[in-house]
């Protein structure tokens, strides 16, 4: 099977959010879309879990085409597993549910009270290790198959640092996943930096900006809508964090949102110039799976367990396989996502 398909083969750009382990459910997307291989994709921004998923795929089309990128998100996502030993997480009775172990839990509380430093003084990272040795960042800076747009945040500042195809390295991919609780701040040139998703979950203006096509998919993890309010302390503490890693976003597609509703208006008009023409032939789609991810447990996205893996992998392949049945043909053509009513 051929990653590039007849001219004809739609493209898309991809937006992948962060969400740590739920990144899982990414990767059965991405592997189904492969799979399909009716598909090209010019743009690819994420974060966190997103970049990983980016990068990886990037690596993978770049050495063997779809079945190569197929397979490098195959040994990523198995080599993140093996990192954490099984008895740190436990499965609900049905299986289908995971979190941490108690006595996991207790040391992630040693990070309200010390630091990195304190707590992991020899900066010892599993994901370093893995990404060095699986992604070739030297031929991917220079023969990338897809533009990449990998998010950052300034630690000093708070400013969104996106990198781009020649700036792409390990530690850029480990900053975009830096939580500061729990690793300390990557230096990158003499600038320490943090998870991407404080400042963008994942960008979508570079999609817009600096690619031609015009299709773009967004691949979300986090709920849009939850369906209750958080009661106790910790699930409190919870969403407020995740509030916070998404509100860049919500306020990016609102701004697209508001912009198409306001363009018809000044198209009848004539009074148009060629980044509004751009806007209005812009088309969102999304691939999520809130009924399921949004009630797993908040800790879940940092349990590293195969079998979780596989489950969210399974869970990502049948909503990418309904989204191709469903949608495939509107591709190039319009949009299959109702902005105004997600994001307004």
């Amino acid at each position: 099977m051929r990653f590039l398909g007849k001219p004809q083969n739609p493209t898309l750009n991809l937006a992948l959010q962060g969400g740590g382990a739920h990144g899982a459910f990414t990767w059965g997307v991405l592997d189904a879309l492969l799979e399909d291989g009716r598909l090209r994709f010019e743009g690819v921004s994420g974060t966190s879990a997103g970049a990983m998923n980016a990068v990886v795929m990037a690596q993978g089309l770049m050495s063997g085409g779809a079945d190569g990128a197929r397979a490098a998100l195959q040994a990523f996502w198995t080599a993140v597993a093996a990192t954490v030993p099984e008895h740190f997480t436990q499965s609900s009775a049905d299986g289908q549910n995971i979190s941490l172990a108690p006595m996991f839990k207790l040391m992630l509380r040693w990070t309200y009270y010390m630091a990195p430093e304190q707590l992991n003084p020899f900066d010892l990272n599993p994901l370093r290790d893995i990404i060095s040795g699986q992604v070739d960042f030297e031929r991917l800076r220079r023969h990338s198959p897809v533009k990449l747009f990998i998010a950052t945040t300034q630690a000093n500042s708070g400013k969104l640092r996106l990198f781009r195809n020649p700036e792409l390295s390990a530690e850029v991919l480990l900053a975009s996943a830096c939580l500061p609780t729990v690793h300390r701040a990557i230096e990158i040139d003499g600038e320490p930096y943090w998870d991407g998703g404080y400042a963008a979950n994942p960008a979508v203006f570079p999609l817009f900006f600096e690619c031609r096509s015009s299709d773009v998919l967004l691949v979300l993890l986090t709920p849009l809508k939850h369906k209750s309010t958080p009661v106790s302390a910790a699930d409190i503490h919870s969403r407020a964090l995740e509030i916070a890693f998404n509100a860049t976003f919500l306020r990016e597609m609102r701004m697209f949102a508001h912009l198409r509703e306001h363009l018809p208006r000044r198209w009848l008009n004539l009074q148009v110039g060629s980044l509004e023409r751009r806007a209005q032939q812009l088309r969102f789609h999304l691939i999520e799976a809130a009924d399921v991810l949004g009630e797993l447990h908040a800790d879940s996205k940092l349990a590293a367990n195969l079998k979780f893996f596989d489950m969210l992998k399974k869970l990502g392949r049948e909503r990418a396989r309904q989204w191709l049945d469903q949608h495939r043909e509107q591709l190039g053509r319009r949009s299959t996502l109702d902005l105004g009513t997600l994001f307004y």
